[in-house]
Formats: C-alpha cells, sequence, structure tokens
C-alpha cells in the first residue's frame, strides 16, 4: 500500500483559504497527481485543504471524502514562549523543548507537564485511534508498532491535510516523537510525502518513508517554495523570527 499526504498549498489563514501563491501551487500538485493511478482521496474539512484538493480532483474528475480527523491537530496550549494566550501544541522555542529529555522519544513525550495539563494524550490518541481503524479498512491491522497485513495490496490513497496533523500521522507510523518532527523537518505549502508499505515476512507490515515534504512540481513549474513555515535562517535576516 502507499501512502502518499499532502500539505495544503500557501495559507490564507484569516480566512481558511489559499494565498494567490497557494492557488498557483495547487494548480501545479494538480499536473503532479493527476498522472498517477490514485484508489481514493480524503481531505481534512478545512477550507485551506479542500481548497488545494479542488484543482486535482476536477483536473481528474473525482470526489474525495471528508474525513474530520484530518482537521489540522489542535490541542492549544500555553507555551514557555506563549505564556499568555492559547496557541498551537508545537512552535516551541529550541531552548524550551530540548530540555525535556522525554520529548526526544516516542513513548515518553506525553509525559511531559504541558502535554498532561492541556490534554494532548486524549486528542492525540483519538487521532491514533481513527488512523488506524482508516487502515484496518485497507487491509492493514495495527499490532504493536507494525500492521498485520490482512489484505496486501498496491493501493495508492492521498490525504490532503495539515503539517501538524501530518507529523502526528509520521509519529505513529515511523516511531518516533512528533515533538522532532514537528521542530525538526519542514514541509512546506503543497510539499507531498510518501510513505511505502514493506512485508519482508508473510503478513508483517512496516512502512518505509520514501520521502518527506517533496515540492518538485513547484520547481516544474518555475514557481518559489514558500517561505510560509519557515523561520529566519540567521537572527540578523529580515525575514520571519
Amino acid at each position: 500500500m502507499k501512502l502518499m499526504i499532502v500539505r495544503h498549498g500557501e495559507p490564507d489563514y484569516s480566512i481558511d483559504s489559499l494565498t494567490p501563491k497557494g492557488w498557483r501551487e495547487a494548480e501545479l500538485l494538480a499536473k503532479r497527481l493527476s498522472k498517477l493511478d490514485i484508489k481514493d482521496f480524503y481531505v481534512s474539512p478545512l477550507g485551506r485543504a479542500q481548497d488545494t484538493a479542488s484543482f486535482t480532483l476536477k483536473k481528474m474528475g473525482r470526489q474525495a471524502k471528508v474525513l474530520p480527523w484530518l482537521h489540522e491537530f489542535d490541542a492549544p496550549m500555553r507555551k514557555p514562549n506563549y505564556p499568555e494566550k492559547d496557541t498551537v501544541t508545537w512552535d516551541w522555542l529550541p531552548q524550551d523543548w530540548m530540555a525535556d529529555e522525554r520529548f526526544f522519544h516516542y513513548d515518553q513525550w506525553l509525559e511531559n507537564e504541558y502535554m498532561q495539563k492541556y490534554g494532548v494524550k486524549e486528542k492525540y490518541d483519538q487521532v491514533i485511534q481513527k488512523f488506524d481503524q482508516f487502515m484496518e479498512g485497507y487491509g492493514y491491522k495495527r499490532e504493536g508498532h507494525f500492521y498485520r497485513v490482512v489484505k496486501a495490496n498496491h493501493d495508492l490513497v492521498v490525504l490532503f491535510c495539515h503539517f501538524g496533523l501530518e507529523c502526528v500521522l509520521l509519529s505513529h507510523l515511523l516511531g518516533v516523537s512528533p515533538m522532532i518532527l514537528w521542530h525538526n523537518t519542514c514541509v512546506l505549502p503543497s510539499a507531498v510525502t510518501l510513505l511505502i508499505s514493506e512485508e519482508r515476512k508473510k503478513g508483517i507490515g512496516a512502512f518505509r518513508m520514501n520521502y518527506m515534504g517533496d515540492i518538485s512540481h513547484l520547481y516544474a513549474g518555475n514557481e518559489e517554495p514558500s517561505f510560509a513555515v519557515r523561520f529566519c535562517e540567521t537572527f540578523e535576516d529580515d525575514t520571519r523570527h
């Protein structure tokens, strides 16, 4: 089985849609995806993901099923760097999250006091439960850290969603803390991530990430990558801090 996770194009959060650049990214993405043999499409309920998917679906004459759990991961909290307002679960400063060794372990990161206080475990478990039910529908039943292959297949399934949610799914599939993925990886708007199952012993499956955050469709269309998800390379840069 092939699982393709697509982040929405450059967002305009004020209207939960895309910027003019984001619409161009979505159009170039459609040229790429329309060449593939895709079994099923799924999309987040949020507008920016649905707008990104719209070009591909129209070009291929297809429809996507809306899955509520593909919503951006929303367990807002008041973190050390934002103590006076609720913000997303991630976006910690390096000196804050890296000070807690538990954040580096897939089975300990939820023990952090902030994660416990703001109910992150409950939200994380809900998403993972829904995802595993979804995977079982394609013949892959979760057992511990791997999947029992009930019905092997070569289906390509596409999920249009969000960076925070994508890192949650990847943390489950790869057995790593999402804090590492949230803070040490970068998935630019409209980027594509591909995981493919491997069955080295009959009936036992695991997913290997073939690539993450690929934006070759933007380069093919002479479209500059968005800076929306990055921060300044050096502190003196006149860019996002």
